[in-house]
């Protein structure tokens, strides 16, 4: 029979049945992600498509494997994406981008052809694939043409199916800066960028310094201007029992002992240059511009000495395995934090000085030098109380140490903590203790650090107290005393999972004491980090904003202490991640919250330009709509809710009624987004617990595994963390430790 008359009539042309390739990988076979979504070191090209459009050469493609054997085909598989970069930066995996692969790559895929996946299966040169027909001289012309218009109908089809991928999983445009720093590290002046963030970020702190501030001409207290001010003087013209007890009334001390020694500290160098400004009782009031220029200072001052060094080490520490650019956009991000900024250097506190020893504690836990640890947070302790935010996430961290390392290092351990603990805090309170004061001296300072009786809440704050008052009235229904072991109740629910979290992983990831001998003595020749150091930032988290959403005697300002941990997170993420996300939403979120404070200080410029600004630098837009998952629902309905509140507030003003209708509305938008940035804190909690033991009694993972070569022991080489300091992790097969759980590749979780 001729071969032409053996081919199906014209028209009904039909794809043979593609023949696959093994793969290495036996769930999917992946392609390489997208260079638009991956040109950037350090980032995860998350959801992009796990599956590349078929060629219509596969089929020939895989029949040719049969004639050359020399020719081995291998897919290329992608690495391992996680969720968020949270998953892999908190535990040091090693860097994402890996040596170019060795196995052969398609030449369609060199050319650029959309139909050929060439990370899923390499293919042959065209000269070695074999032909559809015995016989092309033999063919019609018809014919020919007509398999011709498939492959450009094929071709087309895909390239457009391509496009909309990609187009559907864009990122957001490239942020402000990193451009910056990539053009910085491409002209050569990689080492400028660091010493540039914090020049520009201090600039901009005395930039907002130059407006209003809290109590700014607003006679007879003033406000929290006054009050630093005022500390200044009571120290430095008083003796130490007379602190917390000299005229109460009008700002008296009450913050802990930290708090007055930078208070006197200052307040001696404002005696030197100036008496007039410290003068006891005649400097009441005063705000002449060197004062307040030198107020300002003092404030830039202890943030450069506290907090924008735990910030340098943070992004060397927590992202030691990423490239120097994301560790400087890291560094970037959080020294403009908006609502850090607006606080400290606006309306006028020390905040970051708190939130810079915590960071320092965190920093060193994640080294496992836990007694420096403890030390700084009895620091941040010692500085404001609100630190007390952080205490159970700290305390169960620690505690499940000495839990992970065993009876004798555990209790060792134990003790060291509690020797630390309680030294430091007896050194800042050794004025009003014996010998040196009468015992009930001590009284003072407790009972001006914790104002019970003044009541559930002052002001309008965003969390679920003030929010609900709108329904139920609180301080009609029940008494104070009553509220107070009310709120103390839901609190302790509110952290009781990413507590209980950190104490199980602990428990159930204790090494087995099979060689103590030398498993002592690997601990004791370096400290290193628990496997379940990623848990610590959203147990951090969740402790805060548990506190903020319902404690006792909340302000506004304390979302300084939910966001810290939710912006290190964010930090470390790519923009397509949920992290991301949140992060983001919580942050612009807590400033909107905190706008009838601003609006009272006169900060209303600062508030916007802050909150473009970072939103620029990060490369985010909240006026762009988006409704691909419910994070970015949320994030779509929170800026209309807000930029129509703001617009309405512009136009309207209040009735007489109810002039603080703005205020209540501003709580009834922000408050959602907390509560929901709360549940989601448990969630992520919940699923790194059990990526790390399981909902079991016990953990099969590498931990159970240890011999008596301390060099193969858990802390030394089976944990990421190490993997990645000495970048043998990878190479040894090891894979980096999800903080939650995989990602897909056609998923977006909340």
């Amino acid at each position: 029979m001729d071969e032409l008359s053996a081919l199906p009539p014209e028209g009904t042309w039909k794809r043979a049945p593609r023949i696959r390739t093994s793969s290495l990988n036996p769930r999917h076979a992946y392609t390489n992600p997208s260079p638009s979504l991956s040109a950037h070191r350090g980032e995860s090209p998350l959801h992009t498509s796990a599956y590349a459009p078929a060629s219509p050469m596969s089929a020939t493609t895989d029949l040719a494997q049969q004639d050359n054997p020399l020719v081995i085909l291998a897919p290329t598989p992608r690495r391992h994406l996680l969720e968020s970069s949270a998953s892999q930066h908190w535990l040091h995996s090693p860097l994402p981008t890996s040596p170019m692969s060795s196995r052969p790559v398609s030449p369609h895929s060199q050319l650029g052809d959309p139909l050929t996946p060439s990370a899923t299966s390499a293919t042959f040169p065209s000269t070695h694939i074999r032909r559809r027909f015995p016989s092309t001289n033999r063919r019609s012309i018809s014919a020919m043409l007509l398999e011709n218009d498939d492959r450009s109908k094929n071709s087309t089809q895909a390239a457009l199916t391509v496009k909309h991928r990609a187009k559907a999983h864009e990122p957001e445009e490239t942020a402000t800066g990193r451009r910056w720093i990539r053009w910085m590290h491409k002209c050569g002046q990689r080492q400028w960028v660091v010493p540039g963030v914090i020049a520009a970020t201090t600039l901009i702190k005395l930039g907002i310094g130059l407006g209003s501030y809290s109590g700014h001409g607003t006679p007879p207290m003033f406000g929290d201007y006054e009050a630093q001010r005022h500390w200044m003087e009571l120290t430095t013209h008083l003796s130490f029992k007379e602190w917390y007890s000299y005229d109460l009334p009008y700002w008296g001390l009450d913050y802990p002992p930290l708090t007055a020694y930078v208070s006197w500290v200052c307040g001696l160098v404002a005696h030197w240059v100036d008496p007039s400004w410290v003068a006891l009782d005649s400097s009441r009031g005063i705000e002449t511009p060197e004062s307040k220029l030198f107020m300002r200072l003092t404030v830039v001052a202890w943030d450069a000495l506290v907090y924008v060094p735990a910030l340098i080490m943070f992004a060397r520490t927590w992202q030691g395995s990423r490239s120097q650019r994301t560790q400087e956009l890291a560094l970037l991000t959080l020294s403009l934090q908006p609502a850090l900024l607006l606080v400290d250097f606006g309306h006028f506190q020390y905040n970051s000085v708190m939130l810079g020893f915590t960071l320092l504690s965190m920093n060193f836990l994640a080294t496992g030098q836990d007694l420096m640890a403890a030390f700084f947070f009895v620091l941040s302790l010692g500085f404001k109380q609100m630190a007390l935010y952080y205490a159970p996430a700290i305390g169960a961290y620690l505690l499940a140490k000495c839990l992970y390392l065993g009876p004798a290092k555990g209790a060792r351990l134990f003790v060291n903590l509690a020797l630390v603990t309680a030294s430091t805090f007896t050194l800042l309170f050794i004025p009003w203790l014996p010998p040196f004061a009468s015992l009930s001296a001590i009284l003072q300072p407790i009972r001006r650090i914790f104002p019970f009786a003044r009541g559930l809440f002052e002001d309008k704050v965003a969390n679920f107290w003030c929010a609900s008052n709108v329904v139920i009235k609180w301080k009609v229904w029940a008494s104070s005393s009553l509220l107070l072991k009310l709120s103390t109740v839901i609190t302790a629910l509110g952290f009781l999972p990413s507590v209980v979290g950190i104490l199980r992983a602990g428990a159930t990831l204790s090494p087995p004491v099979t060689n103590e001998k030398s498993i002592d003595a690997a601990i004791e020749e370096k400290p290193k980090p628990t496997p379940f150091l990623p848990l610590l930032p959203y147990a951090l988290l969740s402790s805060s904003i548990s506190f903020f959403l319902f404690s006792f005697q909340v302000h506004e300002k304390t979302i300084l202490l939910p966001l810290m941990p939710i912006t290190l997170l964010l930090s470390a993420a790519p923009v397509d991640s949920a992290v991301y996300s949140w992060g983001v939403l919580a942050n612009n979120a807590a400033v909107f919250s905190m706008w009838p404070l601003l609006k009272k200080d006169g900060l209303g410029v600062q508030y916007i330009a802050t909150f473009l600004l970072w939103n620029r630098i990060i490369g985010y837009n909240p006026a762009k709509p988006r409704f691909r998952s419910f994070i970015e629902i949320l994030s779509t309905l929170f800026y209309a809710g807000a930029f129509l509140l703001h617009f309405v507030e512009l136009l309207v003003p209040p009735p007489a009624r109810y002039p603080d209708i703005y205020p209540v509305l501003n709580v009834l938008i922000s408050t959602p987004v907390f509560f929901l940035v709360w549940l989601w804190s448990i969630k992520c909690g919940v699923e790194v617990g059990w990526a790390f033991s399981g909902l079991g009694g016990h953990a099969d993972s590498a931990e159970r595994k240890t011999t008596g070569d301390a060099g193969r022991m858990t802390a030394s080489s089976s944990t990421p963390h190490e993997g990645a300091a000495n970048g043998s992790f990878r190479q040894t097969g090891g894979r980096t430790v999800s903080l939650g759980h995989l990602q897909g590749s056609k998923s977006r979780p909340l």
